[in-house]
């Protein structure tokens, strides 16, 4: 007895395929997770990345009540972050043999301070031959309010007959010691520049005087 074979033309002299059709699924199922685990992957490391840099870790930082400063950056032993921050946005700072910036991003209260209130710096300063104070946005440029003024400054001054002062800080002008700021701005950062001061040293930090920082009136 003989037995007929079939033929098909379409799939004669074709070899076999060897891999199970449900092995093929879970290769295509494990090459779709290996994608998405590197594009996670990815993200997760140019974010960190692009916060470090923006933020950069406070590594060797002085905090005197609201306001912190970095007296490494400017020299050769400045971190990292800080120097690839100060790269990225263009801003040179303070040499060690120049002064020392703060910089205050909450008020004495520890509230983030904010363009739309009013706020009262009083007190006394650290010891230097000048200082200046500014308000900046958050991405530290100067807040433009319109005003020929841009600062107060240690030589200009009102003081109180203990030496102490008091400066208002606000979007409109006001009596006295005045930082203009805008309530349009994009944050608010006040920035302490202290030069020729011996903070730099390091040397008698822990009864520093630094200004008080309330908040007053909000809109």
């Amino acid at each position: 007895m003989t037995l007929a074979l079939s033929h098909d033309p379409e799939t004669d002299g074709l070899r076999p395929d060897r891999v199970p059709s449900i092995l093929r699924r879970r290769r295509r199922a494990l090459a779709l997770d290996l994608a998405i685990v590197i594009a996670i992957a990815m993200g997760v490391g140019f974010s960190s990345a692009y916060l470090a840099v923006e933020r950069a870790p406070a590594f060797g930082a002085l905090r005197l009540g609201a306001w912190e400063a970095r007296p490494r950056q400017g020299t050769r032993e400045a971190d990292p972050y800080s120097t690839a921050t100060h790269a990225r946005s263009g801003r040179v700072p303070l040499a060690s043999g120049e002064g020392l910036m703060f910089l205050a991003e909450t008020d004495s209260a520890g509230n983030t301070l904010s363009p739309r209130c009013d706020y009262e710096i009083s007190g006394q300063a650290a010891p230097a031959r000048l200082w200046t104070l500014v308000a900046l946005d958050r991405e530290m440029r100067l807040v433009a309010d319109g005003s020929p003024r841009s600062g107060v400054d240690s030589r200009h001054l009102l003081r109180r007959a203990n030496g102490e002062f008091v400066i208002t800080a606000a979007p409109r002008a006001r009596p006295g010691n005045w930082l203009p700021t805008s309530d349009t701005a994009r944050g608010l950062v006040l920035a302490l520049r202290l030069y020729d001061t011996p903070l730099t040293t390091g040397t008698g930090v822990a009864n520093v005087p630094m200004p008080e920082i309330r908040r007053g009136l909000c809109r």
